[in-house]
């Protein structure tokens, strides 16, 4: 057992905070299996997934002051649990959990922790690829849920990479908010397969930033994926940030692993 425990310890082991919803979390891990180079079970990376989804207070509810208690310390808690078994790196598959209210919160504590894992900050990586994919001067469209939304995460982000944005209006921003947490047919609700309805609005918002001029659009909540998995729709690129974490996270521990695009 001593044995055992020592090898594991030499891995760099990438933690998952999942829960965010849950399928987010399964999409992260296997996104970041999807991006390694590996011929057999044991050339794929050390993943520890932790999806305690009770534990987690919604993130737009409290950006929207509909929940007293902030995330951010449950997340921060879930991160410590990941460090006390083995991770060093961690990533958070939920856009609205980057918010400036929560995610610095979550920083912040991990800082006057002691902790030594490394949390990547997923808004930020997506940023780093638009600036090395489109440059500064090609519009980006964002769709997320109400509370990204209102929060102004993704426009505040890009605006300090010199990135123009394009942002739905409120009643669009509201009917992609609805195809992600309607407890009918949204996307929280119905996961695999996600439902048609979600699918068509999902598909009609990304047109509609396309014929403002986005030359691509930011699924900017991570359950919008599953819905509309493609490269691109409509002619107008997709980013998925849970893609580009999954990256991050491998570059971070691996680098060597990385598959080319």
């Amino acid at each position: 057992m001593q044995q055992a425990e020592q090898r594991i310890s030499k891995e760099k082991i990438i933690g998952i905070v999942g829960g965010v919803g849950p399928y987010a979390g399964l999409d992260l891990n296997r996104k970041i299996y999807d991006h390694t180079i590996a011929r057999s079970d044991q050339e794929h990376l050390p993943v520890i997934l932790a999806s305690l989804p009770s534990h987690i207070n919604d993130r737009t509810r409290y950006l929207l002051k509909r929940d007293v208690a902030n995330p951010a310390q449950s997340l921060y808690e879930i991160i410590v649990m990941l460090e006390s078994v083995g991770a060093c790196v961690a990533g958070i598959p939920c856009n609205t959990a980057h918010a400036t209210e929560i995610f610095p919160e979550i920083e912040a504590s991990l800082k006057q922790g002691g902790h030594h894992i490394k949390l990547l900050n997923m808004i930020s990586e997506v940023v780093r690829e638009l600036k090395a994919k489109f440059g500064t001067h090609a519009p980006i469209g964002v769709l997320n849920t109400m509370g990204t939304y209102k929060s102004g995460l993704y426009k505040d982000y890009l605006d300090r990479g010199g990135i123009p944005t394009i942002l739905p209006d409120e009643a669009l921003a509201q009917e992609v908010h609805s195809a992600i947490y309607h407890p009918e047919y949204g996307i929280k609700a119905q996961s695999n397969p996600v439902s048609p309805m979600a699918c068509k609005t999902v598909e009609l918002a990304v047109r509609a930033l396309g014929q403002q001029g986005a030359a691509a659009v930011i699924l900017g909540c991570t359950e919008l994926p599953l819905a509309l998995p493609a490269d691109s729709h409509a002619g107008v690129g997709l980013i998925d940030p849970a893609r580009i974490l999954a990256r991050s996270l491998i570059k971070e521990t691996y680098p060597e692993k990385l598959k080319s695009l």
